[in-house]
């Protein structure tokens, strides 16, 4: 198993990237490329650096106001074993997870069709936010996403009951 994840940061406090105070870690590589993206610097794979998971876990563990951790992009799906492992430590400390991802929930499990570890990382998370960033539905006021058609999903609740069940954080 991955004991290296390819990331281009992390922020080790964030209000923005989902609820509570959360430590964020952006992973390197993205095949979405949309358009307005506030993040390209992320979407090539050669870039970022390759950091250890227990270093990140050593960081995550100095702070003990943390309410979760936060995977963005970056493309985390294209990492789902690091990010598995790296989910399992984080959910050990009685942390949430919430992931970014461009991919819909729908295309997720296509994914998981062909690699096991993404859905293993889908059983860990707790939110999901969902869906390509889109600039023409674009809207600043909108809480934890960039544009109307991305979704903030229950993933417990989504599994439990087969249809996507959505979180309301306005």
């Amino acid at each position: 198993m991955a004991d290296t994840i390819r990331i281009a940061g992390v922020l080790r406090e964030s209000i923005v990237d989902g609820p509570g105070i959360r430590f964020a870690i952006f992973c390197q590589g993205c095949p979405h490329n949309c358009v307005g993206c506030h993040n390209m610097a992320t979407h090539d794979f050669s870039g970022g650096y390759d950091c250890e998971i227990d270093k990140i876990m050593k960081a995550i563990d100095e702070n003990p106001l943390l309410d979760g951790v936060t995977f963005s992009g970056g493309e985390p799906m294209c990492q789902p074993e690091a990010f598995y492992k790296l989910a399992v430590e984080v959910k050990k400390r009685n942390l949430n997870v919430l992931i970014y991802s461009g991919y819909t929930f729908e295309e997720i499990l296509k994914l998981g069709e062909q690699n096991p570890y993404i859905i293993k990382l889908l059983h860990l998370t707790d939110i999901l936010i969902d869906g390509r960033f889109n600039l023409e539905e674009r809207d600043l006021t909108l809480v934890f996403r960039g544009s109307r058609n991305q979704r903030i999903i229950d993933v417990k609740a989504t599994l439990e009951t087969g249809k996507v069940e959505l979180l309301d954080f306005a």
